[in-house]
């Protein structure tokens, strides 16, 4: 009999499918009705329909996952030795079962588990954020994006049709990753072969015209090897907002050869193709807490009492738009020369596409404002205020080649216990990006006609184009100095070589510039085990950024120092702190953790009253923070944690909240909840809570917008129910009271994405 440790928690399954034609062609119907690629769906339909059946040797699956899928014990990475209890940083994994729960369907809503992380910013005044764009512990974390330890540099929305786990290490990672966002990082784990046959389907539909289908099929081909596909088709709209609109569809096949063998290679591949209406979000008049000056009395008068916007109303345009293809080819060679000494290499290549045109908007009622468009009309009459829409365009290819290297190995110097992870990390990374001007009609405020299209477009005019190339060698050290002590440091460093051509729009001037540089950041922690279920801990790190931050903005580079992006500043550091505990408890089932963490920036980039820029800027987050992730007992699971964060800065010009010392998008106090009571081996109940503190809009001289956002809380539910060996149903309601809330709000606070309003969706889970 065969023993493997998978990753999934699904029992061993034949070779032979007596359902999967009905369900193939299932699939394929509703993938005609989203708009797959009819050749991709033929071929999986003949791939998943096999003619005669095979017999299997029997597999049991075992491991810790298997038995409390809550609870991953380690994480992906193989420059974190040691177990999640014994790591000296707050970890937070977001597993597959909670992902599947929840029918979190994009990386953003698997974030939402994470206390005080989400979507808070919606972009500054004339352009609107895309994508995952999370922030954490008061900073922008979306540079700090991995997939399987890789940077992924796309601003793109990514989908979880091929994600195993999203795991959240919060503190210092430049170590770990090179030129990082402070607060931490965010690592998608891939789905892998493994030796265990098995095919799951799924098939959704709910509120706001939601349909969508996914395919997760494992195929054992020999003794050691394996194939799996997995697939993907989603369309969707955006409930409680009008015209928004998500469509994407895609593949990601995979290859396993040496599976139980001392050399065991994988081989994937990932397609997504996305063509979506974007939304660029909703005017702030007439929300809580919103303040309207103006050098006239009558605008004045008429702000403060202008009723609301309605939360529904879409201000795009027929020519908004938002299309992306992103392609990447990864191979991974694992080679153990002993249990305890594996030598792994990793090498990528990706590409994104982007090019979307979203209708943005600022509005002034003051006459002589030169700071963005005036608000015209009546003052008087509100269903006379007009506005003038402003292009946000983006047109762009992202690249990026990489190759990793990593050495784990364990060895004892005399009574000392040594766990070294090293390597070497080689990285380039293009991005060009092409220049349009895009001219677009005013719109209503209150009554917004979206049926137009751009008054005129100029197509791509000229492009700019940076290109980074990193070399970077690290090496970490676990030190188990007796069976109760334990110290662990690593450091990093990065050689960064950046070329920037392109063409200054102030200037009508070709750019050529270029920086090079050393990036320089370390860890250190020691830990000391209480009792053989838990320990405390201190944690202390240096990260830092060069300039234009984490991803160099290569097409926004300036030669000057007098910009944000100027390639004569210096990097960015972060120092990070944290002392913490964490335990084991209800016979190791939970694991549960606190910490107090600080977090402090220098060298920040900061705006002076004359107008030029300087490194004067200091930033501050600091907090506790509590976490819980497993089960009560086998039936009660749970994943949550709650976070305080007082942030702080000396930066009193820009971009802090309300003027005063507070950041911005940063919410004091934020608690994730999610839990699910398993009733009987065919019926799970379950439910979660979020809640957000006030969040107040970032200081500059715009006067007529909201101090601030009111908190909020959410309240979500599911119950599932196994209709058949082979069947199951759930279904999921999000926001079950109907909280209208204020998801995130731009820079100055003109405009903000409208949290969710009550929506539900039922899936059909199909499994063999």
């Amino acid at each position: 009999m065969s023993y493997i440790k998978s990753r999934k928690t699904s029992p061993a399954k034949a070779s032979k499918y007596p359902a999967l034609a009905g369900t193939a062609a299932l699939t394929m119907l509703t993938g005609a009705t989203l708009g797959y690629p009819a050749p991709l769906l033929a071929q999986q339909n003949q791939a998943t329909a096999p003619d005669s059946a095979v017999t299997l040797p029997s597999i049991t699956a075992i491991g810790d996952n298997d038995a409390n899928p809550f609870k991953p014990t380690t994480l992906s990475s193989p420059k974190f030795t040691q177990p999640i209890v014994d790591t000296t940083q707050t970890v937070i994994v977001v597993p597959q079962e909670v992902i599947r729960q929840q029918q979190a369907t994009t990386l953003t809503d698997a974030m939402r588990n994470v206390a005080g992380a989400g979507t808070f910013y919606a972009g500054e005044n004339g352009a609107t954020s895309t994508g995952d764009t999370i922030y954490m512990r008061g900073f922008d974390t979306s540079n700090s994006i991995y997939v399987d330890g890789i940077r992924d540099t796309s601003a793109v929305t990514r989908d979880m049709f091929n994600i195993d786990s999203v795991e959240v290490v919060k503190g210092p990672s430049g170590s770990d990753f090179g030129r990082s966002a402070p607060a931490g990082s965010i690592n998608l784990t891939t789905k892998l072969p493994t030796l265990e046959n098995s095919f799951n389907a799924s098939l959704s539909a709910g509120t706001a015209d939601m349909a969508r289908s996914t395919i997760d099929w494992n195929e054992r081909l020999g003794d050691s090897s394996a194939f799996r596909l997995n697939l993907m088709g989603n369309k969707s709209g955006v409930s409680g907002r009008d015209v928004v609109d998500n469509q994407r569809w895609g593949v990601a096949p995979s290859l396993a050869f040496g599976l139980g063998k001392p050399t065991t290679v994988y081989i994937d591949y990932l397609h997504v193709k996305q063509n979506n209406i974007p939304d660029g979000w909703v005017p702030t008049i007439g929300l809580p807490t919103f303040r309207g000056t103006s050098k006239t009395a009558a605008w004045t008068k008429a702000l403060a009492n202008a009723p609301r916007v309605d939360s529904s109303n879409f201000y795009g345009t027929l020519s908004d738009h938002n299309n992306s293809t992103t392609d990447a080819f990864t191979v991974r060679v694992e080679h153990k020369f002993t249990p305890d000494t594996v030598l792994r290499n990793t090498t990528r290549w990706s590409q994104t596409k982007q090019d979307y045109l979203i209708s943005s908007f600022m509005f002034s009622p003051d006459p002589s404002s030169t700071s963005g468009p005036s608000l015209l009309g009546n003052p008087s009459d509100p269903s006379s205020w007009t506005m003038t829409r402003s292009a946000n365009v983006r047109d762009s290819v992202n690249k990026i080649l990489t190759n990793q290297t990593n050495l784990t190995t364990k060895f004892n110097t005399g009574g000392i216990k040594h766990t070294i992870s090293t390597g070497v990390e080689l990285i380039r990374e293009e991005q060009t990006l092409y220049n349009h001007t895009v001219v677009l009609p005013a719109v209503n405020i209150y009554s917004p006609n979206s049926n137009v299209w751009a008054i005129s477009d100029s197509g791509r005019l000229n492009s700019n184009t940076g290109k980074t190339d990193t070399v970077a060698g690290y090496l970490f050290d676990t030190i188990d100095l007796t069976d109760r002590w334990q110290v662990n440091g690593g450091m990093r460093l990065d050689h960064y070589s950046t070329d920037y051509d392109g063409f200054s729009t102030a200037t009508a001037a070709p750019l050529d510039l270029s920086k090079s540089g050393n990036l320089a950041t370390w860890k250190l922690g020691t830990l000391y085990r209480v009792a053989p279920n838990g320990n405390v801990y201190f944690n202390y790190g240096v990260s830092q950024q060069p300039p234009g931050g984490s991803n160099f903005a290569l097409t926004a580079a300036s030669p000057t120092a007098n910009s944000a992006n100027g390639v004569n500043l210096a990097p960015q550091k972060a120092r990070s702190m944290e002392l913490g505990t964490k335990w084991e408890v209800f016979d190791k089932r939970l694991l549960v953790s606190a910490a107090l963490f600080r977090t402090e920036i220098e060298n920040n980039i900061q705006l002076q009253d004359d107008g030029t820029y300087a490194q004067t800027g200091r930033q501050r987050v600091q907090g506790l923070e509590f976490g819980a992730t497993g089960q009560i007992t086998d039936r009660w699971s749970v994943i949550g944690g709650y976070t305080y964060q007082n942030a702080t800065t000396s930066d009193t010009n820009s971009f802090n909240a309300g003027g005063g010392s507070g950041l911005a998008y940063t919410p004091r106090h934020a608690l994730s909840l999610w839990s699910t009571y398993r009733v009987n081996n065919d019926f799970t109940v379950g439910g979660g809570a979020r809640y957000v503190g006030v969040m107040s809009k970032g200081k500059d001289p715009a006067s007529v917008t909201p101090v601030s956002t009111n908190p909020y809380w959410v309240f979500d539910a599911m119950a599932s129910y196994q209709v058949t060996r082979n069947v199951g149903l759930q279904l999921n309601v999000y926001n079950i009271f109907n909280k209208d809330y204020v998801a995130s709000i731009n820079k100055s606070g003109y405009r903000y994405s409208p949290g969710l309003s009550r929506s539900a969706v039922l899936t059909a889970n199909i499994s063999f």
